[in-house]
């Protein structure tokens, strides 16, 4: 599903934690996540030097961000229940945080596996 244009940069010109809240409630909603990958997931460095795993609510804003260090990389996505069951315990256990809805100009809300999942299932409950 391909975003409108204006729509797209009317949520990119949101604030980082709009967009996350954004972000929350399509990914609740399509069950996906949005991630870029070349020979392994990409990877961004938080702010304290932790690295961060970079995510999506859609195709269209992973795909914007697959330049500079991370050109040659594709959207690909992950479905939910793997990724909330399979994923984020393994970033948990490595020390890697997500970091929700960058954009070229923003890190986007970086937070632990935890408060995701909590902010996550917390939206799920609406569906």
């Amino acid at each position: 599903m391909q975003i409108n244009p204006r729509q797209m940069a009317a949520i990119l010109a949101l604030p980082a934690p709009a967009r996350f809240k954004h972000a929350i409630k399509v990914i609740a909603d399509r069950l996906q996540v949005w991630s870029l990958y070349k020979d392994g997931w990409a990877l961004v460095g938080a702010d304290d030097g932790t690295r961060a795993f970079p995510l999506w609510p859609a195709r269209d804003y992973a795909e914007l961000c697959a330049i500079d260090a991370w050109a040659g990389y594709e959207a690909r996505s992950i479905p939910l229940d793997d990724f909330m069951g399979i994923l984020l315990a393994q970033f948990k256990r490595e020390g890697i945080l997500p970091a929700v809805f960058v954009t070229p100009a923003s890190k986007g809300v970086t937070l632990t596996v935890d408060a995701l999942l909590a902010a996550l299932e917390e939206e799920l409950q609406n569906y």
